[in-house]
């Protein structure tokens, strides 16, 4: 049986979900790391892993996320069962849309930013990164979410600011990690059709229409662009402000604010 600590009350609420299981540790270096470790292990699937403090919390391309303990949510979902290789690229965006629906519930209104962001107020408030161990056709993939809670007295000192969801709405972290743990299991079988998933993330984000300003790694010149729609893979297609019209990689470009 999980010790599920102060979200005991959301594992026994979720009973005869796919999510019913929630296990809480005070402290640990990466509950992403955590998961990779159980992925394909039958007796995780479903498994959620939620910390209080995270000493290595990662994000994309080896950015840190830095959250101080009893500040923010922090949690990692290892999907309940495989699915193709091929459509791993549709799982971030999935959950980003969970996540929303789930923020929203509580009274946070927050945009969605491609790849993988959340913001409110233009300051992000959340952040996805998933992962993931493929074999032969079939992978195991795991969500792993931050969302800034509770603001702190260090907030100042974060570069670029952040925003949390205090400053809209009062939330308790286990409502919040509830909220999102029904949303996964309410739109699980959306999760089987990725081009739906592509489709609804692009409605939730204002895609087509959506403006961005992109930095290409290994330039220092930003470009501004249109965003079109969201290609299979997870790349965005965009029309810059010259004209030109490119697919942008999420390995290769990230999104300034």
């Amino acid at each position: 049986m999980q010790d599920s600590g102060p979200y005991g009350g959301v594992a026994r609420e979720l009973s005869g979900t796919a999510f019913a299981s929630i296990r809480y540790v005070k402290e640990t270096g990466s509950t992403n790391a955590d998961a990779a470790a159980l992925l394909g292990e039958p007796a995780a699937a479903g498994l959620t892993i939620v910390a209080e403090y995270q000493t290595h919390g990662a994000g994309r391309k080896g950015r840190s996320w830095v959250a101080e303990p009893g500040t923010s949510l922090l949690f990692t979902t290892i999907l309940p069962q495989p699915l193709p290789a091929q459509d791993l690229w549709a799982v971030p965006f999935w959950t980003v849309l969970a996540v929303t629906s789930a923020l929203s519930e509580c009274g946070i209104d927050a945009s969605v930013v491609w790849p993988n962001d959340l913001l409110v107020a233009g300051a992000k408030v959340a952040g996805v990164l998933c992962v993931s161990r493929v074999a032969g056709d079939a992978a195991w993939a795991a969500c792993g979410v931050g969302i800034n809670v509770r603001r702190s007295d260090r907030a100042s000192s974060v570069v670029p600011a952040p925003s949390y969801c205090d400053d809209v709405a009062p939330v308790e972290r286990p409502q919040l990690l509830r909220a999102i743990l029904l949303a996964f299991d309410a739109s699980l079988d959306v999760l089987g059709n990725p081009q739906r998933v592509a489709r609804l993330w692009e409605r939730a984000a204002g895609v087509p229409g959506a403006r961005y300003t992109l930095l290409a790694d290994g330039t220092t010149e930003a470009f501004k662009a249109t965003a079109m729609t969201l290609a299979t893979g997870g790349g965005l297609v965009v029309t810059r402000d010259d004209g030109r019209r490119e697919t942008v990689s999420l390995a290769d470009v990230r999104a300034l604010r």
